[in-house]
């Protein structure tokens, strides 16, 4: 978990040369899972907002399947590490932060509209960040293929 300065995300250019994790961090985290969703259609991985608490900060998306593997921009972990690790860090900068898990749709990450129906989430769509984020999260997603030896197995 990130916090940038202010402006940064408001600022496209600045937004687009942030590192990749803190960009797939702040802000570009749902393409990031859409890119691995259709990586590895045949996992059995689903995609999840982490929606603070009402009065909170720290939204997110991630994906994981049954098995308990977990992908967002730290790489592979277990979700309930991963879980762990963020209401920790969330908890430092928001005392008493905690969140619900939504499961959504592929298609609601990658388009502003569908995003929109949800209360609360409003996605940017990849082509509406300076450059394309797809190309960007899919070559992100491949710098992990082999740190995971659990997508080896069948899940």
């Amino acid at each position: 978990m990130y916090r940038l300065r202010p402006g940064i995300k408001q600022n496209p250019e600045k937004r687009w040369a942030l590192p990749d994790r803190v960009f797939f961090a702040c802000g570009a985290c749902h393409i990031l899972a859409y890119a691995c969703l259709a990586r590895f259609p045949d996992r059995g991985f689903r995609a999840l907002w982490i929606k603070p608490a009402p009065g909170f900060k720290g939204s997110h998306c991630v994906v994981t399947n049954e098995s308990g593997l977990a992908f967002d921009y730290h790489g592979w972990s277990r979700f309930d590490r991963l879980m762990a690790h963020m209401q920790a860090k969330a908890n430092r900068w928001w005392p008493g932060w905690n969140s619900t898990l939504v499961e959504l749709p592929p298609d609601v990450l990658i388009s502003e509209a569908k995003s929109r129906t949800y209360d609360g989430l409003w996605l940017r769509e990849p082509k509406q960040f300076l450059h394309d984020a797809m190309p960007r999260a899919e070559r992100y997603l491949a710098r992990f293929d082999s740190g995971c030896p659990l997508l080896n197995a069948r899940t």
